[in-house]
């Protein structure tokens, strides 16, 4: 079986062991030698979901987006309100999504969430809405914001209630992805940020930006891999950067019920490995990173088989959108993993 690549950085310290809480920086930013630090807890719990973010030491500020997806309507793997409810009364945010750019298929328009009708019913039926506050913020409005890197798309299309917010939690499950290969906090800063008509924009690779349902998963507007994972990279980047010229911005990854299939399948592949953790960083590239790193060291068993997750992101190119988002400047693959378990 092809392996996805393992940076050495990584490999290093999974295989010698962590460092202690007490090396991690107070702004999480770096550890002294250049790399970002990406901070790990084993515990999945409301409690280290909170410890974990405390840990990486950026206050979350003025009106606080949680990025998220709340899943497909039949959907079971999403990350549930119970798991994340802590966190979200810590920072007193707002729960934000966008709508769909596709339909679960006939005799499951129930499960759908591609318009804000339908959508608001499965954010219901998931729970979330007797928690939180919850926002699709594509329901009414889009606005365009600037990329840096022009290589496919020229602006960046995403749901218009973005301007209300000043500061945002990417609460990502990590996962595959049938198109992308994996899911994690590039994915859900780009396609997840995105409104219909930019997550468009994004899977043909700048040939569509207004969403045409006839056309859009049509050889003539899909077909171009590297360049739908390099809009994904490019427009992450430009979520970072519109959320770091406001209060900022910081990643949170949820490496548990990792099936093959994303959140926004209806009816996903069964999960086949065991829970890891949850990984948190202020650099999204060294948080996606460090998460393959993981699944790449797991060993086959009765309970833990990674190897249907490795190939599909092996089949998509899946590391592409990460070897892109360093080209370009969004961060680095290269980082130092600290367990914050050390120290409790």
């Amino acid at each position: 079986m092809k392996k996805v690549i393992v940076m050495m950085t990584a490999a290093m310290f999974l295989l010698m062991g962590c460092k202690e809480k007490s090396d991690v920086p107070n702004n999480g930013k770096g550890n002294g030698n250049g790399t970002p630090t990406v901070l790990l807890t084993k515990e999945i719990s409301p409690e280290s979901l909170v410890r974990i973010y405390e840990a990486l030491g950026v206050e979350a500020k003025g009106r606080v987006a949680i990025k998220m997806s709340t899943g497909e309507g039949s959907n079971p793997n999403y990350l549930k309100p119970e798991l994340i409810k802590d966190l979200v009364f810590k920072v007193d945010g707002t729960i934000v999504e966008c709508n769909t750019a596709y339909s679960s298929g006939p005799g499951n328009e129930q499960d759908d969430r591609n318009s804000s009708a339908n959508h608001w019913k499965v954010i219901e039926r998931h729970g979330f809405t007797k928690l939180f506050p919850v926002d699709i913020m594509d329901e009414y409005d889009e606005i365009r914001i600037p990329v840096k890197d022009t290589t496919n798309i020229k602006y960046d299309i995403v749901g218009g209630h973005i301007a209300n917010y000043d500061f945002m939690i990417a609460l990502n499950h990590f996962k595959g992805h049938p198109m992308g290969g994996y899911g994690g906090a590039l994915k859900n800063l780009s396609i997840g940020c995105g409104s219909q008509n930019g997550k468009a924009y994004i899977h043909s690779a700048g040939k569509m930006n207004k969403l045409d349902m006839g056309k859009l998963w049509t050889p003539e507007y899909i077909g171009n891999q590297d360049g739908f994972l390099e809009s994904m990279a490019a427009a992450a980047q430009a979520v970072v950067n519109y959320f770091e010229k406001k209060q900022g911005i910081i990643y949170i990854n949820v490496m548990n019920n990792m099936s093959i299939d994303c959140d926004c399948v209806d009816h996903p592949e069964p999960v086949k490995l065991e829970d890891y953790g949850i990984l948190a960083s202020t650099d999204p590239v060294a948080l996606d990173q460090a998460c393959i790193d993981i699944i790449n060291q797991q060993k086959v068993t009765a309970k833990n088989d990674p190897t249907d997750l490795l190939n599909r992101i092996d089949k998509q190119h899946g590391i592409h959108t990460i070897e892109h988002a360093e080209k370009i400047g969004l961060g680095s693959r290269q980082y130092t993993l600290v367990n914050i378990d050390d120290n409790k």
